[in-house]
């Protein structure tokens, strides 16, 4: 094993567990490692604690990778923002668009200000990404968005990694166990897996 710094082993081994897991997404993984099931099972336990991302969820009779994202800053051609380093002070001081699906009126970024001791002043609250982009590229707003989620939409925009540490997320996509044979849904969740870069 080698230490790295936060206390935190890397364990090569267990890397080549994940590599397995990842790669087969099924028992066949174990059997290809040389594993039984239920070392396999211990090693993606340990892999979700190490990583603090499920890694796999399940999905019908098998498993699914989620996705990793971060979140990235976005404003317009133009922005003060797009000219010169992107300090915290000067993020924090911008105009926000803030996505909230449940009508929350602060998130992660807002906790991580926070514990900086500054707040940002939120212009307004959408309920998507799509739409924080398109107002982000019509105005001065800031838009905070996934990178990988948001790709094909920050198109003729400047985007900045984020001046505050806020935690990568996991996507994961759900569905009924019957349609795991369904080309129509089969064709969808591989579309969904391209656009989100898994």
């Amino acid at each position: 094993m080698i230490r790295l710094s936060d206390n935190s082993c890397y364990d090569f081994p267990l890397s080549r567990r994940r590599d397995g897991l990842l790669c087969f997404y099924s028992a066949r993984a174990a059997q290809r490692l040389g594993l039984s099931p239920s070392a396999m099972s211990r090693a993606l336990a340990r892999l979700r604690e190490t990583t603090g991302d499920p890694l796999l969820v399940r999905a019908g009779r098998g498993l699914v990778r989620t996705f990793r994202d971060r979140f990235i800053g976005v404003v317009r051609t133009g922005h003060p923002l797009s000219q010169g380093p992107i300090t915290l002070a000067r993020y924090a001081a911008g105009r926000h668009i803030y996505v909230s699906r449940r009508g929350r009126e602060r998130g992660q970024i807002d906790d991580a200000l926070a514990a900086q001791g500054l707040t940002r002043d939120v212009a307004t609250i959408v309920t998507g990404f799509s739409t924080d982009v398109a107002l982000a590229h019509r105005t001065d707003l800031i838009a905070s968005v996934p990178e990988r989620y948001t790709h094909g939409l920050r198109d003729d925009m400047h985007s900045f990694a984020l001046p505050v540490d806020v935690p990568p997320f996991s996507v994961a996509m759900l569905w009924h166990p019957r349609l795991d044979a369904d080309l129509a849904h089969r064709w969808l969740r591989g579309c969904l897996r391209e656009v989100c870069g898994a």
